[in-house]
C-alpha cells in the first residue's frame, strides 16, 4: 500500500474569494515555451479521439504529461484569451464538424493509480475507469463493479457523476483534487461537489479535475467481486450496441420513463439520418454506421427531443456533451 500523492495547498478552499494570482506569472513563460517547443500544436483532428469517431479539428491541441504541464497549458490559453476544453476518453462527447476553437487539452497522459490503506483508491484524472474497476475487483474491494463497462476516465466520471445499475461516482468519491480558475491546486469534499443525477458542481465552474480518491469496501472475496464485475460487463455488452461507434447514453433518463423507452415508443428506434442511426439494440444510443457526420448525429438528437416532447410533453435532456457550432441550434435553445 502507498499514500496518496500530495497536492500543494491541500487545505485550501476553492472559490473566487480563495483564488490568488501569484502562480500565473510563473507559469506564463513556460507556457509560451511550450508553444515554441511543439507541445501545443495547431489543427489536430479530433474525430479519432472520440468514441463516436466524428468531429472537426482543434484550433490548438496539447497532451500534458504532468500536472505542471497541464497548468502551463491552461495558463497559456488564459494569456491568449482563448477557451480551454478538456477531453478524456471522448466517450461522452459530440464535437462539431467545424471543430473547436481555442485549446483542446487531452488527458490521456495524465494517468496513475494507487491502492491506499482501508479500501481507498487514488487515481489521476486521465486514468480509465475500467482500470479502477479491475484493480478494485482483483484486490477484493467492492463498490466499483458497476463501472466496468463505462468507457470513460476518472476525471470525466467525477464531473458527470457517471453511474450505472443504480450506483454512481457520488457513492464512492471522498475527495477530489482540482485546479481552480487560477490554476492553483486544492481539494474538495463530496459536500462541495453538489452531486446529482449525472451532475456535479464541476460542470458549472472553470475548475479542472486532476485526481480523486475513492472509498470502497475492503475485505471481500476477490473471486466474488471479480465475478460480479464481469457480470455487469456481460450485461452491458448484451444490451448495448458496443459493436459500433457511439457516445454511450445520449439522454439523461427522466423521472417518469427511461429515455430509450420513450424514443422507442415514438417510432424512432432504428431511424437513420445520413450515416447515423438510433440504435436498434437500445434507443438511447446513437451509433455511427459509417461515414456519419457530427451534424447527422445532432439532427437525430434534435428529432428525438422533438418527437418525445410532442407525444409525451417530456423534454429529453442530453447527457452527451455537445461542443462546437451546429447548423441546427434546437438543443441549445432548450438548455
Amino acid at each position: 500500500m502507498t499514500t496518496a500523492p500530495l497536492v500543494p495547498q491541500q487545505n485550501r478552499s476553492c472559490g473566487p474569494d480563495a483564488a490568488g494570482h501569484a502562480g500565473n506569472e510563473e507559469l506564463l513563460p513556460a507556457g509560451q515555451e511550450a508553444l515554441l517547443s511543439g507541445r501545443i500544436r495547431p489543427g489536430i483532428p479530433l474525430a479519432p479521439l472520440t468514441t463516436l469517431r466524428v468531429g472537426g479539428r482543434a484550433e490548438w491541441y496539447c497532451e500534458p504529461g504532468s500536472n505542471l504541464e497541464l497548468r502551463q497549458c491552461l495558463a497559456w490559453a488564459r494569456a491568449e484569451g482563448i477557451p480551454a476544453t478538456l477531453v478524456g476518453a471522448g466517450s461522452n462527447l459530440l464535437i462539431s464538424d467545424a471543430g473547436l476553437p481555442g485549446l483542446v487539452i487531452h488527458t490521456r497522459r495524465l494517468r496513475g493509480l494507487q491502492l491506499l490503506e482501508g479500501g481507498r483508491i487514488w487515481a489521476a484524472a486521465g486514468e480509465p475507469l475500467v482500470n479502477l474497476a479491475r484493480a478494485a475487483a482483483k484486490q477484493g474491494w467492492s463498490g466499483l463493479e458497476w463501472a466496468i463497462g463505462i468507457p470513460g476516465t476518472l476525471g470525466g466520471a467525477v464531473v458527470m457523476n457517471a453511474g450505472a445499475h443504480g450506483q454512481a461516482m457520488a457513492d464512492v468519491v471522498v475527495e477530489v483534487q482540482i485546479l481552480d480558475e487560477e490554476q492553483e491546486p486544492c481539494r474538495l469534499k463530496p459536500a462541495d461537489l453538489q452531486f446529482g443525477y449525472r451532475r456535479s458542481r464541476l460542470q458549472d465552474l472553470p475548475w479542472t479535475v486532476i485526481g480523486a480518491t475513492l472509498q470502497l469496501i475492503p475485505g471481500q472475496d476477490p473471486a466474488q467481486v471479480q465475478w460480479e464485475t464481469q457480470r455487469h460487463l456481460n450485461q452491458r455488452l448484451s444490451s448495448q450496441p458496443y459493436h459500433l461507434p457511439s457516445c454511450g447514453s445520449v439522454f439523461r433518463n427522466p423521472e417518469t420513463y427511461p429515455a430509450g423507452w420513450l424514443i422507442e415508443r415514438v417510432g424512432l428506434k432504428g431511424y437513420r439520418i445520413g450515416g447515423a442511426q438510433i440504435s436498434e439494440r437500445h434507443a438511447n444510443f446513437i451509433v455511427n454506421c459509417g461515414q456519419a457526420s457530427a451534424n447527422d448525429i445532432y439532427r437525430l438528437i434534435c428529432l428525438a427531443q422533438e418527437k418525445v416532447y410532442q407525444q409525451w410533453s417530456i423534454l429529453l435532456e442530453p447527457e452527451v456533451r455537445i461542443l462546437g457550432s451546429f447548423e441546427d441550434s434546437s438543443i441549445a435553445s432548450f438548455f
